[in-house]
């Protein structure tokens, strides 16, 4: 019989990622950043770079356009190092979300390719 939970290989290296983006930027300066009030730009445009600014936003509006549980799994990996920017991005992704399935295209194409990518320009249809 099938495991019907196991992850897929492509998801078990989403998670693979996610888990070594975490333990390289994240964990090491979680409690520095909570201390000192920090806010970690350069983290968030190479969380961008890695396109977790748009999981679930659909590729034609410059996302990677996986499911939720691809996202969940890049979450959880993130909170292992810090809650506070795992939270953050997943919030994000939420808002990103709803701009990309509920937006105009104007709205569309004044946040798309700054807003939620961070670093990324993707075209806009």
């Amino acid at each position: 019989m099938t495991d019907q939970f196991a992850l897929t290989a492509d998801q078990l290296a989403i998670q693979d990622m996610a888990r070594k983006f975490t333990a390289d930027r994240i964990t090491p300066f979680a409690a520095e950043w909570d201390e000192k009030s920090h806010y970690p730009v350069d983290v968030w445009k190479a969380a961008g770079e890695l396109g977790f600014g748009a999981i679930y936003v659909s590729e034609e509006s410059g996302g990677i356009g996986l499911g939720r549980l691809e996202a969940a799994l890049i979450m959880e990996a993130m909170a292992y190092g810090c809650p506070a920017t795992s939270a953050y991005i997943s919030i994000h992704n939420m808002a990103a979300w709803m701009i990309d399935t509920f937006g105009s295209p104007d709205l569309k194409a004044a946040s798309c390719p700054n807003w939620w990518a961070w670093k990324r320009s993707p075209p806009i249809a």
